[in-house]
């Protein structure tokens, strides 16, 4: 198991309000609110998340669960915390959001965010759309952007 840092504190950029719920060494739950509407969004170290076994883990990547967020808020959304992450966890490698396979319209939202379909995987009953956003480091230096377990 790799070790695991802990999560800052993730403050959004002007223009969205957000509240803290719940906090943990590795997680942080949410509530956000932009123009177009409120959401509860859990960000989790994906190492010591459900997504530890899916993909070729970096120990600060970072998970982006959005279940019950609305389509029209979600772009901005994913596009506010990829910007903050360069504030306040400028060391993560990947933002992740597990988007149901058959949920075309978030998959089309995460998309115009940046994000892109890296792997469908499978969570217990359920099958996701795996996606993933990389800052412009990451990308150029990382090897092993593209490679899955047993692929």
């Amino acid at each position: 198991m790799i070790p695991v840092p802990p999560l800052p504190d993730i403050r959004l950029a002007p223009g969205w309000r957000t509240a803290t719920r719940h906090r943990t060494r590795h997680a942080q739950q949410l509530h956000v609110a932009g123009r177009s509407g409120a959401a509860e969004v859990r960000l989790v170290r994906c190492a010591a998340g459900r997504l530890r076994d899916a993909y070729p883990v970096g120990s600060r990547d970072l998970e982006v669960r959005a279940d019950a967020c609305a389509e029209d808020l979600l772009p901005g959304l994913l596009t506010a915390l990829a910007d903050a992450l360069g504030a306040t966890d400028p060391r993560c490698r990947r933002l992740v959001f597990a988007a149901p396979a058959d949920e075309r319209p978030r998959i089309a939202a995460a998309e115009s965010a940046g994000f892109r379909h890296v792997v469908d995987i499978d969570l217990g009953t359920d099958e996701y759309h795996l996606m993933t956003w990389e800052p412009a480091w990451a990308t150029c230096n990382d090897p092993d952007l593209d490679r899955v377990p047993g692929a």
